[in-house]
């Protein structure tokens, strides 16, 4: 997750984009390189996958995992950025049935206030303060909600490992198959979920 130039959008909270912007202030104090000076040394990477590219910069540099992000999305920017929301949530909700789930999960959060909606690469996020919600695409033409709820709110959800992709604050997941499953029980935990955060 690349923070070159999302850290402006509106789909971002406040907070995350003070953070973006500290992360990329930051970077020449703590390393006494700039972004310039970084991507020029992640242009010299002999790796072209972009796992491999952050594990190279881990690696040979000692950076962390959010520079690596930041001097890699300027090094190699990707085709769509976080800025181009419509683009991303094309080219990630591609099947009808998993789209149709999306629709009623964004149906159930749009009455809340103060809503951010963000839109990742491999996911579609709302926010408040802090990331409370996200679904994601999964085969078959289902989808994965993360809550930023315990997954003992409901014998319904399990507790997210991280592998997600999404915030660490979403602790719990429910895989849905159809938009039906959206029901008031999940419209009740995402108000929950939206008022921790």
């Amino acid at each position: 997750m690349g923070i070159g130039n999302e850290g402006g959008g509106d789909n971002l909270t406040e907070r995350q984009k003070k953070w973006f912007a500290s992360v990329q202030a930051s970077l020449e104090r703590d390393t006494g390189k700039t972004l310039a000076e970084w991507v020029a040394i992640a242009r010299t990477c002999p790796e072209t996958r972009p796992h491999a590219r952050v594990e190279w910069l881990r690696e040979n540099y000692g950076l962390g995992v959010n520079r690596i992000a930041h001097i890699l999305s300027e090094a190699f920017p990707p085709e769509i950025g976080w800025d181009d929301a419509d683009a991303l949530r094309a080219a990630l909700w591609k099947d009808p049935a998993s789209t149709a789930i999306l629709e009623a999960v964004e149906a159930r959060v749009k009455a809340l206030p103060k809503l951010v909606t963000g839109q990742r690469k491999g996911f579609s996020a709302w926010s408040k303060e802090f990331q409370f919600a996200a679904v994601k695409p999964t085969k078959g033409g289902t989808a994965l909600l993360g809550l930023a709820v315990t997954a003992d709110a409901s014998p319904r959800l399990s507790e997210a490992n991280g592998r997600e992709g999404w915030s660490e604050r979403l602790k719990s997941k429910i895989a849905l198959s159809s938009p039906s499953e959206v029901d008031d029980e999940i419209a009740a935990l995402l108000k929950a979920a939206w008022e921790r955060s």
